[in-house]
């Protein structure tokens, strides 16, 4: 099939690839973009690791026990960005009111894992395999969410991806996925002096690797890489408005956009973001806990603006292992928790709108008399964009031994 040089300027992010040599995939990639083929649906998985403390991003500022168990890191309610007049975002997150204004941004608050954990490995172990409790699971649940989906004849390489310098412990599995921790390594013809050509790096995995899911990928996948890289990653412009902060999670995000927006076949990606345990001087409006999350929401706005149309078919999750205790400890911070909130973005999600069960902070209320109590199972929310935004409906593949039942979701998605 032949294809005209005009569909790889889309978005700019193919705009020097000549003709020739192209894989099937990206043709048919290519083709879909311009509209003659069916949109792909894409699940963005962000891991706040280090256990964020939920109740002072999503703040229950309509509930004096908040303010009276944490008399110093509190978040004010005059500094609140209020929602729906009982909980409010933190100040550090203004990059998200638009998108909550546009209602494609939800919240469940009181969500997490079952397990009662609470311990960093444990907690993040057990929601990477999607199987609370058990150790034994061997792949993750964002791997086996691909399992009943029909598989691409073209194998994009493209199709799992993970933000970061190894494969996360959430897209381990049968299915193929990659690691990109930084598309600017590798230099085409040598035009990077500190980087090896593209042909030497990728050629060398190929033919050294005894990993049967690199071999998987073959050919293509190096000429994928080779065209990608055709389209000089360092000169990428994000949209107009789309300003990702400096860190290695604005980079992750912003690097996530320009291959989707590249049309490699994206269909799962994942990233993390650390620096959320906050034992000590955690802060409130300033500090701590609002530079992080000033990072979070920033890089997320932004890949929001830079995705334009593409954020119509993209969903993107938010979770971490547990929350932070109720209770300000004496070190002003606060210590391993259980519940937290979870955020989910996206062009189909019917946003504007707290989703789940408040539990409330009353010390009756309280899990173990001292956290959040847990009322939203996190696979519960994972499972709705599974299913209804996926397509995977074998859900008990997905998350075994939980009670799956699609009549359960909280209807998030339009």
């Amino acid at each position: 099939m032949s294809i005209s040089r005009r569909i790889f300027l889309r978005n700019g992010a193919l705009a020097v690839v000549g003709t020739a040599a192209i894989p099937s995939f990206l043709t048919r990639a290519a083709f879909s973009a311009t509209g003659t083929g069916a949109s792909n649906k894409r699940l963005v998985v962000i891991f706040q690791r280090g256990a964020a403390d939920g109740l002072n991003i999503v703040v229950p500022h309509g509930e004096q026990a908040y303010y009276a168990m944490r008399p110093s890191i509190n978040i004010p309610r005059n500094a609140v960005i209020d929602l729906e007049g009982f909980f409010g975002l933190h100040p550090a997150m203004s990059a998200l009111q638009p998108i909550w204004n546009q209602r494609h941004l939800a919240i469940v608050h009181a969500a997490g894992s079952p397990d009662p954990s609470r311990s960093h490995f444990d907690a993040q172990e057990f929601m990477e395999s999607g199987t609370p409790g058990i150790k034994a699971t061997e792949d993750g649940w964002l791997n086996r969410a691909l399992h009943s989906l029909p598989r691409p004849a073209d194998k994009s390489a493209f199709r799992a991806i993970g933000l970061g310098p190894s494969l996360p412990r959430i897209l381990s599995g049968q299915e193929p996925a990659v690691a990109v921790n930084n598309i600017n390594d590798f230099g085409v013809g040598g035009r990077n002096p500190n980087a090896a050509p593209v042909s030497n790096t990728f050629e060398a995995m190929y033919a050294n690797s005894a990993d049967s899911v690199m071999h998987g990928t073959g050919q293509e996948t190096f000429e994928a890489v080779k065209m990608l890289k055709s389209a000089d990653p360092s000169k990428y412009k994000p949209a107009p408005g789309a300003d990702y902060p400096k860190g290695r999670f604005g980079d992750s995000l912003k690097q996530l956009s320009q291959l989707i927006k590249a049309n490699l076949g994206v269909q799962v990606a994942f990233a993390d973001i650390g620096g959320w345990d906050h034992h000590v001087n955690e802060g409130s409006t300033q500090g701590q806990i609002a530079n992080v999350l000033r990072e979070f929401s920033q890089s997320l706005g932004a890949f929001w603006i830079d995705l334009g149309d593409l954020a119509e078919d993209t969903v993107v999750v938010t979770m971490s292992e547990f929350g932070r205790t109720a209770r300000e400890n004496g070190n002003h911070g606060t210590d391993h928790g259980h519940a937290n909130v979870m955020f989910v973005m996206g062009g189909p999600v019917k946003g504007g709108k707290v989703y789940g069960r408040w539990p409330g902070l009353d010390q009756s209320q309280l899990y173990e008399g001292r956290d959040l109590a847990v009322t939203t199972d996190f696979r519960r929310v994972l499972g709705e964009a599974v299913d209804r935004h996926l397509g995977n409906h074998a859900l008990n593949q997905v998350f075994p031994e939980f009670d799956n039942q699609t009549g359960k979701f909280l209807k998030y998605l339009g």
